[in-house]
């Protein structure tokens, strides 16, 4: 479809209240789920972020990568083990995310930022021992639950005008390596650096009423509406957790939290740059700053 310049010109006009609402404020996106595998909506996800990091918008790039851990673990021969969710991380299997998150994927995402015109950095949690961590549970080995968090990094980065891309790998003051989640993640580091949205990239249209029926999206939940949807059986499985992060970065001081749909190529710019937007936006209205 060809689009005109005349229309170009009105799309532009029509995104200046939302580039004003978000220049200078930090935005987190948590990047995971089909736009990592999908090459096509790789290549999206990287240009939404480099075009909002050009309009001034402050971007953050968290990110996980467990389909790529579970992959180079069946090379070596070592199978995967998962309890309530969350994988099983022996010494063996922490380097192995370690080398995985900190190394390849993350220097992935800065060289594919940069080819799109980007300026990146890559972080690792360990890095400034920006997330520190202990040990969540015995049964999980050296998953991490996160005890600190130290946004001076990022925030140096972003002074400087890089986007700032963050595995999600934790440390403890005695070297250990802990695998972190990388909602759980996002949404300390949202909640730290008290920024105006953190987005969550899922492989859904957002919370649905019935799980199977995409026309049942709810679009706005309030934080004290949460609780009963959880109850209700609404919000429940996989995307429990998800909400329960959302909820704590609300409380931690972000404005707007999203869980959108990361198969939509350009999902980040709809969201952002749009009056519909997509996906379920969560606010606590008690706060400055309520979804209009």
């Amino acid at each position: 479809m060809k689009i005109s310049n005349a229309d170009r010109a009105r799309i532009l006009v029509h995104a200046l209240p939302y580039i004003q609402r978000y220049a200078g404020k930090i935005l987190v996106v948590k990047y995971g789920g089909s736009a990592m595998l999908n090459e096509q909506l790789k290549d999206s996800v990287m240009r939404d972020i480099v075009l909002l990091s050009l309009i001034g918008v402050r971007v953050v790039l968290v990110h996980g990568g467990g389909p790529e851990i579970t992959r180079l673990l069946n090379k070596m021969g070592k199978e995967s083990q998962f309890v309530d969710g969350l994988r099983v991380t022996d010494k063996e299997t922490a380097e192995v995310v370690q080398m995985v998150l900190a190394g390849k994927i993350n220097k992935d995402l800065v060289n594919l930022l940069q080819n799109r015109g980007g300026k990146a950095v890559g972080l690792s949690g360990m890095d400034g021992h920006m997330i520190e961590a202990a040990v969540k549970d015995e049964r999980l080995g050296f998953v991490g639950q996160i005890t600190k968090v130290n946004v001076q990094p990022v925030l140096d980065l972003l002074e400087k005008g890089y986007i700032p891309v963050v595995s999600t790998v934790g440390c403890d003051s005695e070297g250990n390596v802990y695998n972190i989640n990388a909602d759980t993640a996002a949404a300390r580091i949202a909640g730290e650096l008290k920024a105006e949205s953190l987005i969550s990239m899922t492989d859904t249209p957002g919370i649905l009423r019935d799980k199977d029926d995409p026309d049942t999206l709810i679009p706005l939940i309030r934080l004290e509406e949460a609780p009963a949807l959880a109850r209700e059986g609404i919000i429940s499985g996989g995307m429990l957790p998800k909400a329960e992060c959302c909820a704590e970065a609300l409380r931690q001081g972000v404005n707007k939290v999203f869980i959108i749909d990361g198969r939509i190529p350009h999902a980040i710019l709809i969201e952002t740059l749009t009056d519909e937007g997509i996906g379920t936006m969560f606010v606590d209205t008690q706060k400055e700053g309520e979804a209009q």
